[in-house]
């Protein structure tokens, strides 16, 4: 297999896995929001459309997976050199953009159904989401900075 298809492969990679947690966490969350919708109607409550972010928190991850793919693309295709190396880069940050998406959709659900019942607290709340999202971020940054 070639440096070039490998490189491909890793790119693919890094996507394909990042997505999946996006779909994972994205899920959790989800499922909490509308449940907590659901305890809003039936106290004859208004159901807060702030939820959907925490709901949406984790799709960020697929985004950062397709940055992070143009990236290994371009730098397989400028050097020819060590093809492996593109798919490590592929499966570690896919995998940490993953996992951070998952850890995200698991706050962002507790967070929907704290904030839904109490209507208070989103800030303290989102922000617990947005200290999962670093982790993807890191994976990312870091990532592009090591294939520069």
């Amino acid at each position: 297999m070639g440096t070039l298809t490998l490189g491909l492969l890793g790119a693919g990679l890094v996507m394909g896995i990042a997505a999946v947690g996006s779909a994972v966490g994205i899920g959790i969350a989800g499922q909490a929001t509308i449940g907590a919708w659901k305890k809003c109607y039936i106290a004859n409550k208004s159901a807060p459309m702030t939820l959907l972010a925490f709901a949406g928190a984790p799709l960020t991850q697929t985004f950062y997976g397709f940055i992070l793919m143009g990236q290994i693309k371009a730098a397989a295709a400028a050097n020819q050199n060590n093809g492996w190396l593109y798919v490590g880069f592929g499966v570690g940050s896919g995998l940490a953009m993953a996992f951070s998406a998952i850890a995200q959709g698991k706050a962002g659900a507790v967070a929907a159904d704290a904030q839904g019942e109490t209507g208070k607290g989103f800030a303290q709340y989102i922000a617990v989401v947005g200290i999962c999202e670093t982790v993807a971020l890191f994976a990312m940054v870091l990532s592009m900075t090591s294939l520069a």
